[in-house]
């Protein structure tokens, strides 16, 4: 199987409503969910496992360090392009991502699938989802005014979802 280029292959749902099944959300649910892709900035998107904690378990009789990995860790962050209608307004529609996230505390299901299929393919049965996160939104950060119009959401983990699929 051939390799594939990562540009333009990122899909990422934005859920307001919690799944039935966070761990396995069904296509319906996905594609009920806010399309992102289109609206997250690529240079700075964050949506990762981090490094486990670290436990050291060490018995009397080893010699050196022994260590165990403990609580798992996600890092995530995203920086949204705004959309405005003509007379300066939020483009309902377009903008809806931002919308979604904009209040801090606000509690996200987020979905990204990343394989060889293209961000504007829609999502199907099993597809493979690298990470899905309940995360909890915090203030927006405004940009360095250059470029379009912007905002940094930072998110806090909740529960991570590593490597799952799409449910029929």
């Amino acid at each position: 199987m051939p390799k594939s280029l990562a540009d333009g292959h990122k899909k990422v749902a934005i859920l307001t409503t919690k799944p039935a099944n966070p761990a396995a959300p069904t296509v319906a649910e996905l594609t009920a969910g806010i399309d992102a892709s289109c609206a997250i900035m690529f240079s700075d998107f964050t949506w990762s496992a981090a490094d486990s904690d670290t436990v050291d378990e060490k018995a009397l009789c080893d010699v050196g360090n022994a260590t165990a990995y403990g609580a798992s860790n996600w890092d995530g962050g995203f920086t949204l392009f705004r959309y405005f209608t003509s007379g300066g307004a939020s483009d309902a529609t377009a903008d809806a991502a931002f919308q979604a996230a904009k209040v801090k505390g606000t509690t996200l299901y987020v979905y990204v699938r990343d394989t060889s299929k293209l961000s504007t393919d829609a999502w199907a049965s099993a597809d493979e989802i690298y990470l899905g996160g309940e995360v909890v939104t915090d203030t927006p950060q405004a940009g360095e005014g250059t470029g379009y119009i912007k905002r940094r959401i930072p998110v806090a983990f909740q529960k991570g979802y590593d490597n799952i699929a799409a449910a029929a």
